[in-house]
């Protein structure tokens, strides 16, 4: 009998670099959405986990890429979750509407990879699968939507031990889960 792949998550990790600050007036239809999009996630299908920083209902304020790049680092249990989410729902208008509030990128801005259950990921961590992913292109380690591996593949990439706290995941950062109703 062969041993199966652990249980896994999918990880994703999303940067953005802004066109203007968020106090800027041409960021305030972005910023008016975060509440319902967050909340959103919060309640989809498949949704486990999101960085949000402590005190705080999203993440915009954490800038581990750059003080005009703001990260969206979530988990999900499956990829076809995220997808269902990203592109099945009211997400898609306001990714539609991206390039009103963020520069066009010319290298990868987002990166997916598998995590055993129960682990979250950190910002460090996932900038690091996103480096993968620049320097190296898709692999069961960093890979994209159109270049998908399934868990079975990353197996050997998975992290060996998981944080078993919260805290761990993000440093000052705090989790938003599935029961959660705060936003992104």
């Amino acid at each position: 009998m062969t041993a199966s792949a652990p249980a896994a998550h999918l990880a994703q990790l999303n940067v953005a670099t802004l066109r203007h600050p968020l106090d800027d007036p041409r960021m305030a239809p972005f910023v008016e959405l975060l509440d319902p999009v967050n909340t959103a996630a919060d309640g989809a299908p498949g949704f486990v986990w999101r960085l949000v920083e402590e005190g705080a209902a999203d993440a915009t304020a954490l800038r581990p890429a750059g003080e005009d790049v703001i990260v969206n680092l979530t988990v999900w249990e499956t990829q076809e979750a995220l997808w269902d989410f990203t592109y099945r729902s009211g997400h898609l208008d306001v990714l539609r509407r991206r390039r009103e509030w963020f520069e066009r990128h010319v290298e990868a801005h987002l990166v997916l990879w598998w995590v055993p259950v129960g682990h979250l990921p950190t910002v460090d961590e996932a900038l690091e699968r996103l480096a993968d992913l620049r320097a190296h292109g898709p692999s069961p380690r960093a890979f994209t939507f159109a270049s998908p591996y399934t868990a079975a593949e990353a197996h050997q990439h998975l992290p060996a031990v998981p944080p078993t706290r919260p805290d761990q995941a993000a440093g000052n950062a705090q989790p938003a889960s599935a029961g959660d109703a705060a936003a992104l």
